[in-house]
């Protein structure tokens, strides 16, 4: 594979522990999008999940947005999931599939991926290194070695996660 392209430095990456039956995180929709449209490609935002007992429908959630990714809209499905948070509550899997087949993806492989658990692990190993790094709530998010706490308040904090993104572009020369 031949690439023409100058060596690039390694974009700095915002996690976002994220669970998506999470008021918490549905009000944090406008600062994700805000930051991507700011940002584009220059900041990896990378969905990381955070499933919590309390709200029964989230670990499915959490593989049917892995399943996403693997047919090429994770980003769009989160989104689209946490739009509907209180439908997510009211009707569970079914609306997962549903949201699929809106966006035009294989509702069946969806339907497959959460019968056949094959998303499982990744969603256990997210869960397991949010505990370990200090995530209890969602949305948390961490950029440059910071955790910036969202399910208390998100107050500031889109500004904050740019002061970051900015001074960690800035030191990469970008």
């Amino acid at each position: 594979m031949s690439d023409s392209s100058p060596a690039r430095s390694a974009v700095p990456v915002l996690d976002v522990w994220c669970e998506l039956q999470c008021p918490d995180c549905h009000t944090a929709l406008d600062d994700l999008r805000a930051l991507r449209a700011r940002y584009g490609d220059r900041l990896e935002l990378r969905l990381r999940h955070f499933p919590l007992e309390k709200h029964k429908h989230s670990f499915a959630a959490a593989q049917a947005a892995e399943e996403a990714v693997a047919q090429g809209q994770g980003w769009p499905y989160a989104e689209a999931v946490l739009a509907r948070v209180a439908e997510l509550d009211r009707k569970g899997e079914p609306f997962l599939v549903e949201v699929a087949r809106e966006l035009g993806l294989d509702a069946e492989e969806f339907d497959t991926a959460l019968i056949d658990g094959r998303h499982i692990l990744i969603v256990d190993a997210d869960q397991a290194e949010g505990k370990a790094i200090g995530v209890t709530g969602t949305p948390t998010y961490v950029i440059g070695g910071e955790r910036l706490d969202g399910g208390k308040s998100q107050e500031g904090l889109r500004e904050r996660v740019e002061r970051i993104a900015d001074r960690l572009l800035a030191e990469a020369g970008d």
